[in-house]
């Protein structure tokens, strides 16, 4: 398995280790728009930092499994695959954030838009990915 590929793997399991119980515990809980609500805002610091911590530790565990793999620079390859999935990746976060902020101000507000702009941004970060690690197991 490629580097980047391993990689982008981390970055997806990361996410759905911690984001996924995020956005979980925000639609069960459904506090009032009032803002700042310091137990929502705590609860995201927790997601982001052990987000970082997965991503530290799995980045320090495969640099020192395949330092050489890491130090390669990327191919053709490794490059059209970044744009396709970059270019995948814009498209739902334009679409997310004209509807977070264009539509949903009508009839939301607090908390329930800014948790609709991280859904947002994650799900842009898990297509990102999500499309490196199909690429290379198609091995385009």
């Amino acid at each position: 398995m490629p580097y980047r590929e391993k990689t982008a793997w981390l970055s997806l399991t990361a996410m759905a280790v911690t984001f996924g119980p995020y956005f979980t515990i925000v639609a069960m809980r459904s506090l009032p728009g009032a803002l700042p609500n310091l137990r929502q805002l705590g609860l995201f610091a927790v997601a982001a930092i052990a987000q970082m911590l997965i991503l530290g530790a799995g980045h320090l565990y495969l640099r020192r499994g395949t330092p050489q793999d890491a130090r390669t620079p990327p191919d053709e390859r490794d490059r059209a695959i970044m744009r396709r999935s970059i270019s995948s990746a814009y498209y739902v976060l334009i679409v997310g954030m004209i509807l977070v902020g264009c539509v949903m101000p009508f009839s939301s507000s607090g908390w329930s838009i800014i948790n609709a702009a991280l859904f947002m941004i994650v799900a842009a970060e898990v297509v990102h990915y999500g499309v490196v690690v199909l690429s290379y197991r198609r091995q385009t």
